[in-house]
């Protein structure tokens, strides 16, 4: 009964989604107070009926339901809770009630802190969102049900995916979610303001919140997802330019050029059409990965569907979303006034360029990305793009944009001094220039290249440092003065310095993977290798009951110098039920470096292979991204978000509103 309950909220929510993407459209055009208040009305009952839907599928996952036909296909009795849950959403039909679900939160958000936004402003807004609910809402009724019912019901199910069996797979793609569809909100925030024809400092101002919350719950996904990939998969890496992550890591790169936009519209009301259009590309690459990933043209771990139906339709649904939103981006855009005027050299230039080469990167990794797809469906020749394309073009465009980010807070708006932003920048030159010299000299034969990246790190770190010392004028003025001015200072500076010192943390990370070292060698028990400066030794092998597989535990003694420093514990295990077998990892992780073991296959005689990596500052690739995150959420604790947006003026419009 409770599945069949979950299944008729699912109709009547898309029943409400109709009403909410009509009604309060025809309100706002109307200026009826009563029709347009039907949005948030409409958008707190769908998202009610959506969540009583996906607390109906849980409950069928988590009490073993084997009468329903996605819980046979992807769970089992003797599954650990935890991957009961998280096999909600570790599927196709689910993964789009997951899909459904954050949208409909985000639409009930808007709806719930929305009292400072216009009426008819708010009412579009929600009725947008509300035609997106009523696209997926039909997806998921007519291709993707995930209440569908078993004729004879097994004793039991099929069990999920055992790679997908790990916590990390159980929190990413609810963040990951919520990322994607978050973005839905500027969209819908884009395309009122076009029907609208009006684009101001307080559009942006309201905008920038739910795409920077939006951005910091990607990034946390993306990463956990790297993370995920790194300990799980054995091979040591973190991103491989997998098409699905790359499908992931497009609307990042297109909202954090969106987050920079709208600043540069909020501080200067300039760049107007452009952040229209940034909105809505970034929305539509989030739809793009939906469909990379649930319509069977990719084979991954990530992608679910392989029915050819589901992928058509949501190709119709890519065709209305994005065509639709273009079109009337055409007609409407060149109507909007022009903002205010700005040299090259500026604060505004420094966004400005900063978009640029995101948008380039954006691009780049879009035709890598579907190039060899669409020649397939061509029926062209097979294509393959790895991460030599990737590291020769996209890397070179991040690197002047890194760059530019540690000089862009330094100039002034409007019109900036380049050589005095420099010379005040001159001793985090020096401090870069002198890492890059000492780690070139201590690596001397080694990558040239990755030196330069940690020098670049350097170079961040320290223009975040020397902005943040110049802001408080430290050293300036008398010490007490100056740290009352730190106390002062709004929070959305201190986020700001915080997500590009992240990103500085990232970008060392990432290039000191450069001096990683491997070994790979079959060992007897007993049998050693050499790692840097470690001796690895196979002490024991031992089988091990598992909650629903058996292992293979190795005992692996680690010691420098004759002294023991860690005993680490890989596994091969094998899954009865899905005749599979997996490798779990054994990391000894730290600040400064991770020493790496995966567990191979065992041959004839007994031997067992071991892969061994050790991998300097690894972690900070990771940490990186969680200070980024961390710095959005601090721009969001800016108490400007919590007393209102700015009041509207009237410059912000150069047509009348449709309809009026």
């Amino acid at each position: 009964m409770i599945v069949e309950l979950g299944h008729f909220c699912l109709i009547l929510a898309l029943c409400v989604a109709c009403i909410q993407a009509t009604v309060p459209l025809v309100g706002a055009s109307r200026r009826h107070i009563g029709w347009m208040d039907t949005g948030r009305t409409c958008a707190f009952a769908v998202f009610a009926l959506i969540a009583m839907a996906m607390a109906a599928l849980m409950h069928a996952y988590v009490t073993s339901d084997f009468s329903v036909v996605n819980v046979i296909e992807n769970s089992h009795t003797d599954k650990p809770l935890l991957y009961k849950i998280s096999g909600v959403w570790g599927n196709h039909e689910g993964s789009m009630l997951l899909w459904v679900f954050m949208l409909s939160l985000c639409a009930a958000a808007v709806a719930l802190f929305s009292d400072n936004l216009p009426p008819p402003l708010r009412a579009r807004v929600l009725s947008v969102q509300g035609m997106i609910g009523v696209g997926f809402l039909l997806f998921i009724l007519f291709t993707s049900n995930p209440f569908l019912r078993a004729p004879n019901p097994p004793a039991n199910g099929h069990g999920l995916n055992p790679v997908l069996q790990d916590p990390g797979l159980a929190f990413h793609p609810p963040f990951l979610y919520l990322g994607y569809v978050g973005f839905s909100v500027a969209f819908a925030f884009a395309v009122a303001a076009l029907i609208e024809g009006k684009v101001d400092a307080a559009w942006a101002r309201w905008v920038r919140p739910w795409t920077l919350a939006s951005w910091c719950a990607l990034t946390v996904g993306i990463a956990m997802g790297s993370w995920w990939a790194y300990y799980t998969l054995g091979w040591g890496g973190w991103w491989f330019w997998d098409p699905v992550e790359n499908a992931s890591f497009m609307p990042w790169l297109a909202g954090t050029a969106l987050i920079h936009s709208s600043i540069v519209v909020e501080k200067r009301d300039t760049l107007k059409t452009w952040t229209i259009l940034l909105a809505i590309v970034t929305f539509s690459l989030s739809l793009v990965g939906t469909f990379l990933v649930r319509s069977g043209v990719l084979t991954s771990v990530h992608a679910f569907a392989t029915d050819p139906a589901r992928g058509t339709f949501i190709l119709l649904l890519l065709l209305v979303a994005i065509g639709g939103s273009l079109a009337l981006y055409a007609f409407r855009a060149p109507k909007l006034q022009g903002g205010g005027l700005f040299a090259p050299v500026s604060r505004e230039g420094s966004l400005v360029l900063n978009n640029l080469l995101l948008s380039c990167g954006c691009a780049t990794v879009f035709l890598g990305t579907l190039y060899p797809l669409f020649l397939d469906a061509m029926n062209g020749p097979k294509l393959s793009v790895g991460y030599p394309f990737f590291d020769r073009t996209f890397v070179p465009l991040m690197v002047p944009m890194i760059v530019a980010v540690g000089i862009g807070p330094m100039l002034a708006w409007k019109r900036g001094d380049l050589l005095g932003a420099l010379q005040r920048l001159s001793v985090a030159f020096a401090v870069s220039l002198i890492a890059g010299l000492i780690l070139f000299y201590m690596t001397y034969g080694g990558p040239v290249l990755a030196v330069l990246g940690i020098a670049i790190a350097v170079w961040l770190a320290g223009a975040v440092i020397t902005e943040w010392a110049d802001r408080i004028r430290l050293f300036r003025m008398p010490l007490a003065d100056s740290v009352r001015r730190a106390v002062n200072l709004p929070r959305a500076a201190y986020g700001m310095s915080a997500a590009h010192f992240g990103l500085a943390v990232f970008v060392a990370g990432v290039s000191a993977s450069a001096f990683s070292q491997e070994a790979i060698e079959v060992l007897p028990v007993g049998g050693s290798m050499r790692l840097a400066a470690f001796e690895i030794r196979l002490q024991a092998m031992d089988k091990v009951p598992g909650p629903n597989f058996s292992a293979d535990r190795a005992t692996i003694v680690i010691s420098k110098a004759g002294e023991t420093v860690a005993t680490m514990y890989p596994e091969r295990r094998f899954f009865p039920l899905q005749k599979q077998t997996t490798g779990e990892t054994a990391i000894r992780g730290g600040l400064v470096a991770d020493l790496y073991l995966a567990l191979g296959e065992a041959d004839a005689a007994g031997h067992w292979t071991v892969r061994a990596y050790w991998k300097p500052i690894v972690s900070w690739i990771w940490l990186g991204c969680l200070i980024m995150a961390g710095g959005g959420l601090i721009s969001l604790s800016d108490r400007r978000w919590r007393v209102g947006a700015a009041a509207r003026s009237g410059r912000g419009a150069a047509v009348p509103a449709a309809g009026e």
